[in-house]
């Protein structure tokens, strides 16, 4: 029998740390474990996914491995025995090529070397026979499809899923059947590639839970290579160095919640405890730890029971168990900006303090796939003709915004769609149109490279947060559209200032939507106000449009088509505002999230300067003033921030006369 994957020489020490430093993830393993004697499992294949075998099945065979408890070892056996009478892995959706077969391979791998020589020899054999059966199947259909799907989809899920568990499960079984290795060398040049086409900023164009499903497969494969062959490319990705703080600065206030650009399934499906104790341990990032620890001890359960993502985070207690680390520094985020840039997928984010109750945008702007998958796909496609940029995920929401603030959800992004449609984020339309190739689930696909959106400038400073977008190249030439630019700027006190410079060859009705909760309703000349529970938001419109109507907008998705019963049917709500066509126009709009009681209203002032326009807020004895310009050129002025295209300054009553 062949080392033990993964603990081989720290089986002693896992065992003994099992009664003190690791104790909280020794009872999550336990207690896991427990759960698996009350599932019955299915005689046949179901129509629905069974990743969640392969998860359970290394869980149990570690719990047996520490303790030698005969119970876990014959639980074990049962799970072993359901996969093993499956002919295929997966069924709904490519048997034995995709999700499933990854899943099981990886953690049926991880039990057969973890159970050992405890399963009577049938069993073993059973078992090693058919992870050869599978993983061949896998393997073969790697080789044969490279070029289209999953096998050099370098940037999605499926392609770090489905190697990983090759790899996983090739360590395994190499020693008696050596072919596995090919499984391995596959698998290792395959990640070589990937994290090199990763971006640098650790941004994911997938969104938060895509992010939580898939990145944790990074990590796992990284943690195996290193183990069974001594290379260390933790030490070497800038992707996974940086990657946390992707996901720290798309927390929403609260941190139990996520901001949902990209397909997401809901808002708490975000956490992945594992994962954060590994990157904590690697990269020693205080704020990783704590993390893991805060959502370890209070958000976890209700991200279990509520999550719609499949198998969740339950699976993972094996995981827990073997990354975390001790030793790892432990330290909240209130020392850290509150604001942050990842250039390569356009985002810009900004809250108003690290309060539960902050106000936070998050805003952002770039071609399919971010920057760096985008230029690199086009690339690849012309020198081979291959397809390696699958970004199902990525939304056609290049140029908006999604605004949170007390608590709420205050201007929405729609998370997940089966079709895909600009219509219904923070955008805008031409006639009524979106961006090109919109209204299908894959908005990008065969798309030329000259459709491409990006962030022109930013301003993060002094607790001001200003950015700056170009969107004109994804809508349909025949329209005309010469410029698409929207300024947004949220201001220390948590107000946002959106500006919208819009320009065509030609006159177009220009139509300028937010998305709420629930209905807005009128609250005077040009004003509504939006109301989401705990918060609710003022919507102040500037500019002289007056075609204006809210109406419900219902999103469809099938996040996974095996399991009808998972679909997710939503209603958000819009305001539209339309312009009589024209072939220049521009919107300005200031929001105001507040407290839900909270009804006092600003004194909101504009007037338009040589290049641009001014914007002052007024409340409570402190005025906001926002000047933009519509070029990004850069004035320095005492006493205020300044950025290419913007200044910003606060000016309380004391000294209210002072220059303007």
């Amino acid at each position: 029998m062949t080392d033990p994957l993964l603990i081989a020489d720290r089986e002693d020490t896992l065992r003994a740390e099992v009664h003190d430093v690791r104790a909280p993830q020794f009872r999550r393993l336990l207690d896991e474990c427990e759960r698996y004697r009350t599932i019955a499992l299915p005689e046949e294949h179901p129509l629905a996914s069974i990743t969640y075998i392969g998860a359970a099945s290394a869980n149990l065979a570690l719990a047996h491995r520490l303790t030698g408890q005969q119970h876990y070892l014959d639980e074990l056996r049962r799970w072993v025995a359901t996969a093993v009478s499956f002919p295929h892995w997966g069924r709904a959706n490519m048997p034995d090529h995709d999700l499933d077969a990854g899943w099981l391979l990886h953690g049926l791998g991880l039990a057969y070397s973890w159970a050992g020589d405890a399963l009577e020899a049938d069993e073993r054999a059973a078992l090693r026979d058919k992870l050869v059966l599978q993983g061949t199947r896998l393997y073969e259909f790697a080789v044969e499809s490279e070029g289209g799907w999953w096998s050099s989809s370098y940037w999605q899920n499926h392609n770090w899923i489905c190697y990983a568990g090759l790899a996983t499960a090739g360590y395994a079984v190499q020693a008696e059947h050596p072919a596995a290795r090919g499984w391995t060398e596959r698998a290792k040049g395959n990640f070589r590639t990937v994290l090199e086409m990763l971006p640098e900023d650790g941004s994911n164009n997938e969104g938060v839970v895509y992010w939580r499903y898939g990145v944790p497969w990074l990590v796992s494969y990284l943690d195996v290579l290193k183990a069974q062959e001594g290379i260390d490319w933790f030490a070497t990705s800038d992707y996974l160095r940086e990657t946390f703080w992707y996901r720290l600065y798309q927390a929403a206030p609260d941190m139990e919640r996520i901001v949902d650009h990209g397909d997401c399934h809901d808002r708490r499906s975000g956490h992945p405890v594992a994962m954060y104790y590994k990157l904590a341990s690697e990269y020693r990032i205080p704020q990783c730890q704590w993390l893991a620890d805060k959502v370890a001890g209070e958000f976890f359960w209700r991200e279990a029971y509520e999550s719609g993502v499949r198998p969740g985070v339950r699976a993972e207690a094996y995981q827990e168990l073997l990354w975390f680390d001790p030793t790892a520094p432990s330290q909240g985020p209130q020392e850290l900006p509150t604001s942050r840039y990842f250039a390569d997928l356009g985002l810009v984010v900004g809250r108003t303090s690290w309060e539960a109750d902050a106000v936070m945008v998050s805003f952002k702007a770039s071609p399919g796939g971010g920057h760096k998958a985008w230029e690199t796909s086009h690339r690849i496609a012309r020198e081979t003709g291959w397809t390696t940029l699958n970004a199902g995920h990525h939304h056609p929401d290049a140029g908006t915004f999604v605004l949170l603030g007390h608590g709420a959800y205050l201007a929405l992004d729609e998370g997940y769609s089966s079709r895909k449609r600009t219509e219904h984020h923070n955008a805008v339309l031409v006639d009524g149109h979106g961006f090109v190739n919109e209204d299908r689930y894959h908005v990008f696909e065969n798309l030329a490279h000259e459709y491409e959106a990006h962030v022109v400038t930013t301003t993060l400073a002094d607790g001001w947060v200003h950015a700056v977008s170009e969107t004109s190249a994804m809508y349909d030439r025949d329209l005309g559209v010469t410029r698409a630019r929207r300024h947004v700027v949220l201001t220390p006190g948590g107000s946002l200032v959106v500006l919208d410079d819009l320009r065509a060859t030609s006159p177009r009705a220009w139509t300028w939507l937010l998305q709420t909760e629930n209905p807005a309703r009128p609250d005077g000349a040009g004003r509504w106000l939006a109301e989401a529970g705990s918060g609710s938001m003022r919507v102040t419109a500037l500019d002289d449009v007056d075609d204006v109507l809210v109406h419900p907008t219902p999103v469809h998705a099938n996040p996974t088509s095996s399991t009808p019963s998972l679909a997710i049917e939503k209603v958000q709500h819009t305001i539209r505002r339309t312009s009589a066509p024209t072939s220049t126009t521009r919107f300005l709009t200031v929001l105001e999230p507040r407290a839900w009681d909270d009804l006092d209203p600003a004194e909101i002032t504009t007037h338009e300067t040589d290049g641009g326009v001014v914007v002052r807020i007024t409340r409570g004895g402190t005025t906001e003033e926002v000047e933009l310009s519509l070029e990004p050129v850069e004035d320095d002025v005492d006493g205020r921030t300044t950025g290419p295209g913007f200044a910003g300054r606060v000016v309380t009553a004391a000294v209210s006369g002072a220059r303007a």
